[in-house]
């Protein structure tokens, strides 16, 4: 009996004040075989499991270390950065997936506009 090649596990990281572009990016993965990780929480959008400023202090960590987790599982990264834009987050992201020794891919070039 032959066993199916798992498809290719993507996570994809970048801000979420870009979550449009993430849902595309997502559609784009998906179309092309790749199994998806993404983030699940969009916190620049109100709503009431975060409105509370210490559990939304507490869930951002929590999302912080669930997408670590996240990157763990993946086979690569791809890099949602509209502009060239990354974010303190995202660029915590990325060196913890280097330090994996994970491949990186971006949607837009990376020597755009950078903070921090």
């Amino acid at each position: 009996m032959q066993t199916a090649t798992r498809p290719k596990i993507v996570v994809l990281c970048g801000s979420t004040r870009y979550w449009d572009a993430l849902a595309e990016a997502n559609l784009y993965e998906t179309a092309a075989g790749r199994i998806v990780l993404a983030p699940g929480c969009n916190m620049k959008q109100a709503h009431p499991l975060w409105e509370n400023p210490a559990r939304a202090d507490r869930l951002k960590r929590q999302l912080d270390e669930l997408h670590r987790r996240k990157i763990d599982l993946a086979d690569e990264v791809l890099v949602v950065n509209p502009g060239g834009y990354i974010g303190d987050s995202t660029r915590s992201e990325i060196d913890y997936a280097r330090s994996l020794g994970k491949p990186i891919r971006y949607t837009h070039a990376a020597e755009g506009r950078e903070r921090g």
